[in-house]
C-alpha cells in the first residue's frame, strides 16, 4: 500500500490533463470505445495503488467486458501509447506521446505486403529503400490516409515527375493533402478528377507563360486555386500573357496578381485593365512625390498601395499633390507621414485642386497683409505667426466684429506694454457686450478705463503652480 495518496474525494474534484496531440492526432481516429478506454485509464493512473485498480473493476465501470477492455489496450500499444507489461494480473503502463512522435515506430512487414508490391510497381524507374516505406507507413498509421489513397497518390507523382520522382516529394504532397483532409481513396480519386477537368486550361495557360516543362504539383493547385477564386479561364489567359510580357512569367508571378486582384474583387478583364492603368498612373505619381520630398523607394509599389491612391481617392488632383510635395520640402516635411498630415487638413477644409489651393494661399496673404498692417498699428513690428492668425479669425469669423471695429480697438492699444493681449481684451470686451458700432464702443471704453483706474482685476483667490498648471492645460485642450 502507498505511503501518501489521494482521498477519493479529492481524486474526484482534481483533474485528469489530456495531451493535444492524442486530441489532433488519435482521436478522431480511435474507434470511440477505444478512446473511452485511453481516457478512462489515464484518469486511472493518478491513484493507480487503489485496491479497485483492477482489469475487473475497469471494465464493470465502463459497462465493458474484459476482453473488450484487453483489446482496446492492445490497440492503443499498436498505435505506441501504453505498454501492455502482464497478461496475468493485466497490467498497462502510459507513455509520452511526445517519445512516441519522436521514436521510429516498428511496423508489422505482413500487413504492408500487398502495399509494398504495388508501390514498387509504381515506381518501376528505382528500388524502394526501407526508410522510404517507413515514412509511407507513418502516412498511413499516424496520419491515418488509407492505402489506397497514397498508392494513387504516389502514381499521381509519377505522372507529374516521372518514375524517378523522389519520396520527400512524395510525402510532401500526401501530408498536404492529409492537411486538407483528403485521406480516402474516394476523396483523392475526387481531387484528381478535380486536376483532370482543369488539364486544358492549365495547357493553356503553359503556352501563354511558355512554359514547355510538365506543370508541378504545386502549380495544378494554383490554378485549382484560381478557378475556385472564381476567376474565368479568359481573364487567367489576359493575366498570364500580361505576365509573359513583363517578363516574369510563372505561375507564382501570376498567383501574386490574382490575389491583388482578388483582394480588390476584380474578376474581369476590364476591370483589372482599369485597375493597372490607375496603377500605372499611381507609379508614376508616386515617383514625382517622392523626389520632390527627397525622398528614394527601391520598390515603390507600398508608396502607390498605401499613399497615392488614398490621396486620389480623396478627390486631390495630381497637380495639387505636386504642388504639396514641393510645399513639404520647403517647409522641412520631408516624409509621407507628413505630407500625409498636411494633405488630411487640406480635405477639412476642402482644398483638393491646385486651384483651391492657390486661391487658400491668396486668402492667407490678403489676410495676413491685414494683420500686418493691425500689428503695425498696435506698434508692432515683427512677422504674422499662427497664433495671430487665431486670434484675427475668432474676430472676424466666429464673433463677427467690423473692421472698423477692430481698427478703433488697435488705436486703444497703442503704448500698451502688451498691445495685443490689451486688444484681445478689449475686443473680448465688445463681444460680451454686443457691441458692433465704433459709437457704442467709445462709451463703452470710457466706462471700462474708470473701472480700470479704480481696481485691479482679481479672482480673489490665489493658486498653486500645479493649479496654474492644470488650470492652462484645460484652457489649451479647447478646440475653437
Amino acid at each position: 500500500m502507498a505511503f501518501c495518496k489521494y482521498s477519493i474525494d479529492m481524486l474526484a474534484n482534481n483533474t485528469t490533463a489530456v495531451d493535444n496531440i492524442f486530441i489532433n492526432n488519435y482521436l478522431p481516429y480511435a474507434d470511440p470505445m477505444y478512446v473511452k478506454i485511453y481516457l478512462y485509464g489515464l484518469y486511472k493512473c493518478q491513484d493507480s495503488n487503489s485496491r479497485d485498480n483492477t482489469l475487473e473493476n475497469f471494465a464493470n465501470e465502463l459497462k465493458l467486458t474484459q476482453q473488450q477492455v484487453e483489446e482496446g489496450f492492445v490497440y492503443w500499444q499498436e498505435q505506441g501509447l501504453v505498454q501492455i507489461l502482464n497478461i496475468l494480473p493485466f497490467e498497462v503502463r502510459y507513455l509520452p506521446i511526445s517519445d512516441v512522435l519522436s521514436n521510429t515506430k516498428k511496423y508489422n512487414a505482413k500487413k504492408y505486403e500487398s502495399f509494398n508490391a504495388q508501390a514498387q510497381e509504381i515506381l518501376s524507374g528505382r528500388m524502394i529503400t526501407p526508410n522510404e516505406y517507413r515514412e509511407y507507413y507513418d502516412i498511413i498509421e499516424r496520419l491515418h490516409m488509407e492505402k489506397d489513397a497514397l498508392l494513387m497518390i504516389i502514381k499521381y507523382c509519377v505522372n507529374v515527375k516521372g518514375e524517378n520522382v523522389g519520396y520527400a516529394y512524395i510525402t510532401a504532397v500526401a501530408k498536404d493533402w492529409v492537411s486538407q483532409k483528403i485521406t480516402t481513396a474516394k476523396q483523392v480519386e475526387e481531387r484528381l478528377m478535380e486536376f483532370e477537368d482543369l488539364y486544358s486550361g492549365m495547357e493553356d495557360i503553359k503556352k501563354h507563360l511558355g512554359i514547355k516543362r510538365p506543370l508541378s504539383i504545386e502549380e495544378r493547385e494554383l490554378y485549382q486555386k484560381w478557378t475556385k477564386q472564381g476567376f474565368e479561364k479568359s481573364v487567367l489567359e489576359f493575366v498570364a500573357k500580361n505576365s509573359k510580357a513583363s517578363k516574369k512569367a510563372s505561375f507564382l508571378y501570376m498567383d501574386n496578381l490574382l490575389e491583388k486582384y482578388y483582394a480588390q474583387r476584380l474578376f474581369s478583364v476590364n476591370e483589372i485593365e482599369l485597375y493597372e492603368a490607375e496603377k500605372s498612373r499611381g507609379i508614376s505619381l508616386a515617383k514625382k512625390l517622392t523626389k520632390n520630398l527627397g525622398l528614394y523607394y527601391e520598390n515603390i509599389e507600398p508608396v502607390v498601395d498605401n499613399y497615392v491612391f488614398k490621396w486620389l481617392a480623396k478627390g486631390f488632383s495630381e497637380k495639387m499633390l505636386e504642388e504639396i510635395s514641393n510645399y513639404c520640402f520647403k517647409t522641412n516635411i520631408r516624409t509621407l507621414d507628413g505630407m500625409d498630415r498636411i494633405l488630411d487638413k487640406f480635405h477639412k477644409l476642402g482644398i483638393l485642386s491646385e486651384e483651391s489651393l492657390s486661391q487658400y494661399f491668396d486668402e492667407v496673404l490678403i489676410t495676413d497683409k491685414k494683420i500686418k498692417s493691425l500689428l503695425e498699428t498696435i506698434g508692432l513690428s515683427r512677422n504674422v505667426n499662427q497664433f495671430d492668425r487665431d486670434k484675427y479669425r475668432i474676430w472676424k469669423e466666429v464673433w463677427a466684429l467690423p473692421d472698423e471695429l477692430i481698427d478703433y480697438a488697435c488705436t486703444l492699444a497703442v503704448g500698451k506694454d502688451n498691445p495685443m493681449q490689451y486688444l484681445s481684451t478689449i475686443l473680448s470686451s465688445f463681444h460680451d457686450k454686443n457691441i458692433t458700432r465704433v459709437e457704442e464702443a467709445k462709451i463703452s471704453f470710457e466706462i471700462f478705463s474708470k473701472n480700470e483706474k479704480k481696481s485691479n482685476f482679481s479672482t480673489g483667490r490665489t493658486y498653486t503652480r500645479e493649479e496654474m498648471n492644470s488650470l492652462f492645460q484645460s484652457i489649451e485642450e479647447i478646440e475653437i
